[in-house]
């Protein structure tokens, strides 16, 4: 009986808290996986809604009784959830980038599996970034700096308050800029050793044309590739710490930039 009891205000921004923490979920790299049954996904959105609902007080929201206004409150919410999934998926696609890139300069570009979290081929480093950087980010907590970040868009962005804006615009153009800049941080150790490797084989094949440097390069390049791959984990997990440790700060900054 008291289900029956709740007014339509108070279920329509429940609705509201729901679409918004579904895309988020929805979007981020590690819950849009195929592989991960809709009815969890569905469940796990529906319980941190129920968390969530106290940060956002039915007083200070409006029922909307038209459907037009209420139908563009459902757009708005959905867009929300979908740009703050985006800055944390653009993060693992710049991981992601930099292990193409790395596979194709150590001649990886035609081995390809298919990737788990994105249900699409990728490159063997690339899946390898991927999982190593999917571990460093449940490893050092960033998962929680996320959770807090969809806690604190409620008190930013109050429903029926999202406003895509030109300042948002600039701030999403700037994360996708910023990605491949991460990508050849990322990769640059591997990316640099293969370089100068081809180049050194170049000088060789000018020097002795009798040798065949395509045969001899070919498992020079893997044997490199992977060694400095190794050298340069300790290097990419302390990157990868400051990168993740700044995830609720720019999430933040995408909340304030849509009000």
């Amino acid at each position: 009986m008291a289900l029956l009891s709740i007014s339509l205000p108070h279920l329509q921004i429940s609705f509201l808290i729901f679409l918004r923490v579904a895309a988020i979920l929805m979007t981020v790299p590690f819950f849009s996986s195929r592989n991960i049954p809709i009815l969890l996904k569905v469940g796990l959105a529906f319980s941190v809604s129920l968390l969530l609902m106290p940060l956002s007080p039915f007083t200070d929201t409006p029922f909307v009784p038209t459907a037009i206004p209420f139908a563009i409150g459902i757009v708005s919410e959905i867009a929300l959830g979908v740009v703050i999934g985006l800055s944390v998926r653009l993060i693992f696609a710049a991981i992601q980038l930099a292990g193409q890139l790395e596979g194709f300069q150590m001649g990886f570009a035609l081995v390809n599996v298919m990737d788990p979290i994105t249900s699409a081929q990728a490159s063997i480093l690339a899946q390898f970034k991927s999982f190593i950087a999917m571990l460093i980010f449940l490893a050092i907590n960033a998962h929680h700096c996320f959770l807090r970040a969809i806690a604190d868009s409620f008190q930013l962005v109050p429903l029926f308050g999202f406003r895509f804006n030109s300042s948002l615009v600039e701030y999403l153009v700037k994360l996708a800029g910023n990605m491949f800049i991460i990508a050849i941080r990322v990769g640059a150790p591997v990316i640099v050793a293969l370089l100068l490797t081809s180049v050194a084989f170049g000088l060789i094949a000018r020097a002795v044309p009798q040798m065949n440097v395509f045969i001899v390069a070919f498992p020079v390049k893997i044997i490199i590739g992977l060694a400095f791959l190794a050298i340069s984990l300790p290097c990419l997990l302390s990157f990868l710490r400051q990168l993740f440790g700044d995830l609720g700060t720019n999430i933040l900054l995408i909340l304030r930039a849509m009000t």
